[in-house]
């Protein structure tokens, strides 16, 4: 049988795996693709120690987010990851894929159907596939994901339904747990939706949304986050990167 994939690797999952604490800037590449926009983030997120880009959007194009991802290899060795909102957000150049399954929705589309639709072409990528539980958890506001998925993200509360949806998703065999505030999320995802899922598994675990000050990132860093991915922020305020400098240095 032949085939265009490189052989797997999980080079990119065993520095996840690594240690808590590890931060990603997330880059919306319908906002974010052109050398000038990109060059001068890279040279800060470099300078910060950053650990991940990753690229990726709720309504990107395929050319805003190869332009991005390819911007990014050329100008940097950070590794870059793809956190597709659809399956067309796809690029060879990338080092991984957050493949995505939205576990605590129940919308087929973003369950299964985006990934039988490019499963050819992500089988042929030849970059590290990184099978990911994918979490929405109530920021506080709605988010461009909860609207174009049409799912409900978990409430703050409801720390049982959140332990239980990251639950199934490990025993079905995905190999990562992301729980996303969303874009623009007023609040960071609940501590002890970590806490409690530390309780039962060490799968690493990536936050996302809402994540707004380095107070936060602490105690996300101390309740078991491997990655903690910063987005909104650094597109308010770019020099957080200098307060993450210190976070990632202590």
């Amino acid at each position: 049988m032949s085939t265009n994939r490189k052989k797997e690797q999980n080079g990119l999952f065993d520095q996840i795996a690594s240690s808590y604490g590890q931060v990603a800037v997330l880059i919306d590449p319908e906002k974010t693709h052109s050398e000038e926009q990109i060059r001068p983030l890279v040279e800060k997120a470099e300078f910060a120690g950053v650990n991940y880009f990753f690229v990726g959007g709720s309504t990107a194009s395929r050319k805003e987010l190869e332009q991005a991802v390819h911007c990014l290899k050329k100008h940097t060795n950070i590794p870059c990851l793809l956190f597709p909102g659809s399956s067309n957000q796809l690029s060879p150049e990338a080092d991984g894929l957050l493949y995505l399954s939205l576990v605590s929705g129940r919308n087929p589309d973003y369950l299964i159907s985006h990934h039988v639709n490019s499963a050819q072409e992500v089988f042929q990528l030849g970059i590290e596939i990184l099978p990911t539980g994918y979490i929405l958890v109530d920021g506080g506001t709605k988010s461009s994901v909860a609207y174009v998925s049409q799912t409900t993200p978990i409430p703050r509360e409801q720390v049982g339904i959140a332990l239980n949806t990251a639950l199934a998703a490990i025993m079905q065999g995905k190999k990562l747990i992301y729980f996303d505030a969303g874009s623009g999320a007023k609040e960071e995802v609940p501590v002890r939706f970590i806490e409690s899922l530390r309780n039962y598994s060490d799968v690493p675990i990536i936050v996302g949304g809402g994540i707004r000050n380095i107070g936060s990132m602490e105690n996300l860093q101390k309740a078991g986050v491997n990655v903690l991915v910063i987005g909104n922020k650094l597109e308010e305020e770019i020099d957080f990167l200098l307060d993450i400098r210190s976070f990632i240095q202590q």
